[in-house]
């Protein structure tokens, strides 16, 4: 089950974006629900603290929270989707906005990866994230010359990255290097594995949807 996480940021209407495969419930959270009527979709659930989407409306059925919380609004659409039966999470609108809102997007993705064991994208259409996780590859069709980059989030052991201009093999990589930023693909399969550690596989991609 899919489940789409409309959230505040940019948004742009790429082809890789609408060639998505429809979503089976769509959760708004607060403001990220004026994405709705761009991306034709109709939202299941709003949640949050109503603090940015005055003089939105959108028909659906509200849940409220005070200001004064633990959760982002993000993370309580997410938990709404969870209780929901969702398996697959793609955050639409991750990126662009507020960066501790979108630092937080990020993180919170690989968490919701390492600890539910789910399938997590991350977009605003013209870019894109992926959390890999060690035992977990990932492979990416992508055209060539796409900017990818593998972002830290933790010291990593064992990175092996195919499909790039630059592959490693075996690399260890210190939290927040950016040796492994601005690689470029090829037009092969892009395919990463990870022995030990966190990180995030991030694209400057609108053209076609990755898969």
């Amino acid at each position: 089950m899919t489940a789409w996480i409309l959230v505040g940021g940019r948004l742009v209407l790429t082809p890789a974006l609408l060639a998505l495969p429809s979503p089976d419930v769509v959760v708004a959270a607060d403001g990220g629900a004026r994405h709705a009527a761009a991306l034709g979709v109709r939202v299941d659930a709003w949640v949050g603290d109503f603090d940015s989407s005055d003089g939105l409306v959108v028909d659906a059925p509200r849940e409220v929270h005070p200001a004064a919380k633990d959760e982002t609004d993000a993370e309580l659409a997410v938990r709404v989707a969870l209780e929901r039966g969702a398996r697959e999470v793609v955050v639409v609108g991750a990126f662009g906005g507020r960066f501790d809102h979108t630092a937080a997007l990020l993180l919170g993705g690989v968490r919701l990866a390492r600890d539910h064991g789910l399938s997590v994208v991350l977009t605003s259409g013209d870019e894109w994230a992926w959390p890999l996780l060690p035992g977990a590859g990932l492979s990416l069709n992508l055209p060539a010359g796409v900017t990818l980059s593998v972002i830290a989030c933790s010291d990593l052991t064992g990175l092996n990255l195919s499909g790039v201009r630059w592959p490693l093999v075996g690399a260890d990589v210190p939290l927040g290097s950016g040796w492994t930023v601005s690689n470029e693909t090829v037009g092969d399969p892009v395919v990463a594995t990870l022995q030990g550690g966190w990180a995030l596989i991030t694209a400057l991609h609108g053209e076609f949807p990755p898969s």
